[in-house]
C-alpha cells in the first residue's frame, strides 16, 4: 500500500512531466492531473494568451492560486515548469506527496523544447533557454524529494528510471 497521497512532477519544459506521468499513473493505477491543463480550463485561455494578459508574475500568482486548490490522493501531477516559482504552492503541493524533479542537461532540453515563445513558457527576466535552465534549477533542486536523473536514456530508460526511483521512495516509507 502506498503511504504518499501524490506524486508531483517538476522539470523544464519538454522534460517529460507529462508524458512519463501519464505512464507512471497507469503503472501505479493512480489518477493524472496536467496542472496546465487545470489553469486552461479554468481561465478557459491558452496559456500564451494568458500570459500575455497578465504578464508574468501576475500569471504566476493566478498558477499559483490554482496548485493550491489542488485536494487529491493517489495522483501523478504534472505541473508547469513554472510552479517553482510560487513558494507558497510549491509547500502547499509537497504536503500533498513526494515532488519528484525530472532532471535533464541543458542540451537535451534545448533538443526537445522547440520554440519557448509560443510554447506558454514564464521566464523572470530571461531571453534564452539558458537562462531559463539557470535561473528554474536552483528551485527545482531546492522542492524536489526525490530527483530522477534522465539525461541520456531512451523514453523507455526514463519511463524505467521514474517507476523505479517512486517504487524506491515508496519503499523506503514503508520500511
Amino acid at each position: 500500500m502506498c503511504l504518499m497521497k501524490n506524486f508531483i512532477l517538476i522539470g523544464m519544459p519538454a522534460s517529460g512531466k507529462s508524458t512519463l506521468g501519464k505512464a507512471l499513473a497507469r503503472k501505479l493505477n493512480y489518477s493524472f492531473l496536467d496542472t496546465d491543463k487545470l489553469i486552461i480550463d479554468t481561465y478557459k485561455k491558452d496559456l500564451m494568451t494568458l500570459i500575455d494578459e497578465l504578464g508574468t508574475e501576475g500569471f504566476i500568482k493566478a498558477e499559483g492560486q490554482e496548485l493550491r486548490t489542488i485536494d487529491t490522493s493517489n495522483t501523478i501531477i504534472s505541473t508547469g515548469g513554472s510552479a517553482v516559482y510560487s513558494k507558497e504552492a510549491m509547500y502547499y503541493l509537497k504536503k500533498q506527496g513526494a515532488v519528484v524533479y525530472l532532471k535533464h542537461n541543458l542540451n537535451e532540453i534545448a533538443e526537445r523544447v522547440g520554440n519557448l515563445l509560443t510554447r506558454g513558457v514564464v521566464c523572470r527576466n530571461c531571453n534564452t533557454l539558458e537562462e531559463l535552465f539557470s535561473q528554474r534549477l536552483p528551485f527545482y533542486e531546492e522542492y524536489a524529494d526525490i530527483t530522477v536523473n534522465l539525461t541520456g536514456c531512451s523514453i523507455l530508460e526514463c519511463h524505467m528510471r521514474l517507476y523505479r526511483a517512486v517504487k524506491n521512495y515508496i519503499m523506503g516509507l514503508a520500511e
